[in-house]
């Protein structure tokens, strides 16, 4: 995890405690900026253990999204979809990737103008070790219990399913 702040008090309620003297309720305002913070330590902590390894976690999604394709190889614009991500963050994710050894690009034989990303024997030893470590790590969610961290996904993914990631 990031450095602790080791604050006295907690930012967030504080903020909280003058957003609703000045504005009104503050619930949203705290939750979703309790979720922007926990993004961030997240990130921190998935970095920290991609860093060694040459990636970044985005990257790391994309080999272990790669990995779990039948053929090692999805097309570009696959990839950007089930990452939720801009092809233009696919084009450099992929560049980045293929610069390390991890990947290789090649024409798509169903498309003639379309690019496959595939992982080579490399990307996969990356995903096989960083994996290890994430698991070890418990995702950074160690402080939470197998309940709570079901409940933390049940509720955001009700925020997903609002948002029109996909349909319930």
């Amino acid at each position: 995890m990031a450095e602790p702040l080791d604050l006295d008090f907690d930012p967030i309620e504080r903020a909280a405690s003058i957003w609703r003297e000045r504005f009104g309720p503050s619930e949203a305002m705290a939750a979703a900026t309790s979720i922007m913070r926990v993004q961030q330590l997240l990130i921190g902590e998935f970095d920290r253990i991609c860093r060694p390894y040459g990636l970044t976690f985005a990257r790391y999604e994309a080999l272990v999204l790669l990995s779990f394709s039948r053929t090692g190889a999805l097309p570009m614009a696959k990839i950007g979809e089930r990452l939720m991500v801009h092809p233009t963050s696919v084009t450099n994710t992929i560049q980045r990737l293929e610069g390390a050894g991890f990947v290789t690009r090649e024409p798509n034989p169903r498309d003639g103008r379309g690019t496959l990303a595939r992982i080579t024997q490399s990307g996969r030893d990356a995903v096989g070790r960083v994996t290890t470590e994430l698991m070890e790590a418990e995702f950074g969610l160690r402080a939470l219990g197998g309940d709570d961290r079901k409940q933390v996904f049940d509720v955001l993914r009700g925020l997903r399913v609002a948002a029109g990631d996909f349909s319930d």
